[in-house]
This record gives C-alpha cells, sequence and structure tokens, in this order.
C-alpha cells in the first residue's frame, strides 16, 4: 500500500519526494545542503547530472511503499520514461539546518 506524502515522518524527505514528483527542480535543489552527494546502486554519480537525467529530464515519480528509520529509509516504486517502473530503496542523510547532504538509491 502507497504512503501519501502528507504522511511521510521526515520534512526533508516528504520535501524531496514532493518535489521529485512535482518536477520542481529549483525546489529539489533547494532541499540540498551545499556540497550534497549521492550514489546509486552503491556507485557514486554527479549529483546534478544525474538528477537531470533520472528525474527530471524523464518524469521521474516515486510511490512511496514504505519508510524506516524516522522516516530516512524509504522503499518505493520508482517511474521515468527511460527505464518504467522498478522497485527502488533510498536512504537519506539529513544535516541539521534540515537539508539533504548525502542520499543513495538503488533496486530493491
Amino acid at each position: 500500500m502507497t504512503i501519501q506524502i502528507t504522511r511521510l515522518s521526515d520534512p526533508a524527505v516528504r520535501a524531496f519526494v514532493t518535489a521529485v514528483n512535482h518536477h520542481d527542480r529549483e525546489g529539489f535543489m533547494a532541499l540540498l545542503a551545499p556540497g550534497a552527494t549521492m550514489a546509486d546502486d552503491g556507485t557514486e554519480r554527479d549529483l546534478e547530472e544525474w538528477t537531470d537525467r533520472e528525474i527530471f529530464s524523464s518524469n521521474g515519480h516515486l510511490e512511496v511503499d514504505n519508510e524506516s528509520d524516522g522516516g530516512r529509509r524509504l522503499v518505493a516504486r520508482y517511474n521515468n520514461d527511460t527505464y518504467g517502473e522498478m522497485r527502488t530503496r533510498w536512504s537519506f542523510t539529513v544535516d541539521d539546518d534540515g537539508r539533504i547532504s548525502r542520499f543513495e538509491t538503488g533496486q530493491a
């Protein structure tokens, strides 16, 4: 069963999913701490290049099925125009200012 975005526990993660699903690149980038990093399937990626390719230019969309670790770990169905739908895992590190300093994703 999908968890409604408004019910996601962590405010930064909730804003992240909202920005992805609304294709809000500006809002998404504002959520990230300076120097934020990310990895996809265990490989470090260039955050701006990856998000452009995998989220914003390919209409990325998240449907969250499960959350843990206070809302900072998700299992979700991720869909984009390039790969279609896949089951994915997401984990987030949120700094003291409430901004995402790192996220990791990959197939679940």
